[in-house]
């Protein structure tokens, strides 16, 4: 703290610095209070998906606090038992995994290519990639249901992978392309002088640096892919049916089947937001770069 700094601070009123902090005190509560509140339907899919299905037709959630015994592990023994669930849930990884990945290196890769390689059209082709953002999903399910036929690829996890990708692409490339462009000439043109190729410029220098860009985009697509229902509910059948298709068809199959969907809903949600508390730090030093630059 320099000399002004607490020159300025001596000047500051008792009553002035008692009411900052009180200010400062009641909206860390306030935010506090909003955080809690936002857990609130989460904490209490939790507990349901520990409760007995009569518990939780005859009482709220909140019983558990007076009646803990009602917390079992039944629930999760039958999830484990049922067939469709679990083939689901492993429909899910193998969906979620391939498309983050082929998203993340194809888009590092042409977004590097649009932002320091230079080749007839570049600007135009990036173009071309910007306009392609706001194309609607729903424009390509008959086309591409058709296409896929064709390929023999209709109702596969492979179809659903490849139509991830190719609507992943756009915005992964948009978002890397920018990252990149922002660092600095010099650095590169420091690794070309010692030798480097475009390859091992772009593995020891571009992907280093771009990490943050990377790793939120990694976030962005492994949440939109694992959440996503539209394109599973065209694209897959019976034996390539993501989970959200799966719980969505116990429900109609069963209307009440809440020993399987309680856990099931909440399996869904918390594996995703593992993945983002896994890679918050990344995410937010992403996200602040950006917003500096």
């Amino acid at each position: 703290m320099t000399a002004l700094d607490s020159a300025v601070r001596g000047k500051r009123s008792w009553a002035s610095r008692v009411a900052g902090g009180a200010a400062g005190g009641a909206l860390r509560v306030f935010l506090l209070l909003v955080a809690l509140f936002w857990l609130v339907p989460t904490f209490g899919l939790l507990v349901s998906s520990f409760r007995d299905p009569t518990d939780i037709a005859s009482s709220g959630w909140w019983k558990v606090f007076t009646a803990p015994a009602q917390l079992t592990t039944e629930s999760y023994s039958t999830l484990l038992e049922n067939d469709d669930i679990t083939s689901a849930l492993f429909n899910t990884v193998w969906i979620t995994v391939p498309a983050t990945l082929l998203v993340v290196i194809i888009g590092a890769m042409a977004g590097y290519a649009f932002a320091w390689m230079d080749f007839k059209g570049r600007d135009w082709w990036f173009m071309l990639v910007i306009a392609l953002l706001v194309v609607p999903v729903q424009v390509a399910l008959i086309p591409l249901s058709e296409l896929f036929g064709e390929l023999g690829i209709f109702g596969s996890i492979t179809g659903v992978v490849l139509f991830h990708v190719a609507f992943g692409l756009p915005f992964a490339i948009f978002l890397l392309r920018n990252f990149f462009a922002e660092i600095p000439r010099e650095l590169l043109e420091a690794a070309r002088l010692d030798g480097a190729g475009e390859a091992r410029l772009f593995t020891t220098v571009v992907l280093p640096l771009g990490a943050p860009a990377i790793a939120s985009l990694g976030i962005f697509q492994f949440l939109w892919v694992w959440n996503d229902m539209l394109v599973a509910l065209v694209f897959s059948d019976s034996g390539s049916q993501p989970l959200t298709v799966a719980l969505q068809q116990q429900v109609r199959q069963f209307g009440s089947n809440i020993e399987v969907l309680a856990p099931g809903a909440f399996i869904s949600m918390v594996i995703p937001l593992a993945v983002f508390f896994a890679f918050q730090r990344q995410f937010v030093s992403g996200v602040m770069a950006g917003a500096v630059k």
